[in-house]
């Protein structure tokens, strides 16, 4: 006998969710480390050697550290909203978290098209001048990511809370 609709609906909403606030306690804290350390700057800075090969996923850049999850953040938040659509209690945090989510995933696109190929992925570091503007837009637009991921983590956080309060 098989489960009913509900109680499927149910559990799918709680292994996205489950992801979900893996995913992005992972960005969060990732983007965290990177602010703290100015990793940024140290690579935009970096010489191209056999070593350190200015490129998104050489030794040294954070491109291969979140290259295995990052692409799941939102369509796990935005499924997780459509999976518990159902339950009123969870709805709003659910939509925050989906929304934080989708900001976040944005800004990202952003930043990895229009920001990271000139500063990091040029075959030699850009002169400072050149390179200055470039990584104040880049701190600009990260703190927009980790403002979204700390509310797309908060909010899963928030509908996780709720949803085991109401069993």
């Amino acid at each position: 006998m098989g489960l009913n609709p509900e109680l499927n609906r149910d559990l799918l909403t709680d292994r996205l969710l489950d992801v979900a606030e893996f995913s992005h306690a992972h960005w969060f804290f990732g983007n965290l480390y990177e602010l703290l350390v100015k990793v940024p700057h140290r690579v935009a800075a970096s010489e191209a050697s056999k070593e350190l090969p200015r490129t998104p996923f050489g030794a040294g850049s954070p491109g291969r550290y979140y290259a295995p999850l990052a692409p799941i953040n939102a369509p796990a938040a935005v499924g997780a909203l459509a999976a518990g659509w159902h339950d009123p209690l969870t709805r709003t945090s659910l939509m925050a978290a989906a929304a934080g989510s989708v900001t976040g995933a944005a800004a990202t696109v952003y930043v990895l098209r229009s920001l990271n190929p000139k500063l990091f992925f040029s075959p030699e570091p850009l002169a400072e001048d050149l390179r200055e503007p470039l990584l104040k837009r880049w701190y600009q637009v990260h703190a927009v990511r980790s403002a979204a991921s700390a509310v797309a983590l908060a909010a899963i956080h928030r509908a996780r809370t709720i949803r085991l309060r109401s069993r």
